[in-house]
């Protein structure tokens, strides 16, 4: 008569906790992938809304933009300039501070206000394999640079 064992043995449990791990690290390599990408359109997003804010504000004031002949920080500084309380930041900008949406702009307005005529505004991207950002203009182009970051004077570089 033969005795039968219940369970599984040593190797058959082996083998299924193999499977999951790699099932696991298959589907967490995706995930970060996937995680890379939602902060990158979120990125774009926040962009697009700083170009309407900026829209806005040339539209209250002759079709002139916010002087800043220097790099500054939108989600500080521009923010300020264009009156607003709140405005988005980088979703890394905690975790890494390369992560900023910057603004910049001529400065040469022709009736000599504290205003400018053109912009440049980016904000670093992560899911690619170089140092790539997104850059929006006030000339309405818009796409992404690995080079000419930052921008000379509010000159597009695109």
């Amino acid at each position: 008569m033969k005795k039968f064992s219940i369970g599984f043995t040593l190797v058959e449990l082996l083998v299924v906790i193999s499977v999951i791990g790699i099932l696991a690290s298959i589907v967490l390599v995706s995930f970060t992938g996937s995680q890379k990408q939602a902060r990158d359109t979120q990125r774009k997003s926040d962009l697009r809304q700083y170009q309407l804010s900026l829209e806005n504000y040339a539209n209250k004031n002759n079709g002139l933009y916010p002087r800043r002949n220097a790099t500054v920080s939108a989600d500080t500084t521009l923010c300020t300039d264009l009156s607003q309380t709140t405005c988005p930041s980088d979703p890394r900008e905690v975790k890494d501070a390369t992560f900023d949406y910057k603004y910049q702009s001529d400065g040469t307005a022709s009736d000599g206000t504290a205003a400018a005529a053109i912009y440049v505004l980016w904000g670093k991207i992560e899911n690619v394999s170089a140092t790539t950002y997104w850059v929006l203009c006030s000339n309405g182009k818009s796409g992404s640079l690995t080079t000419g970051i930052p921008p000379t004077g509010g000159a597009c570089p695109l």
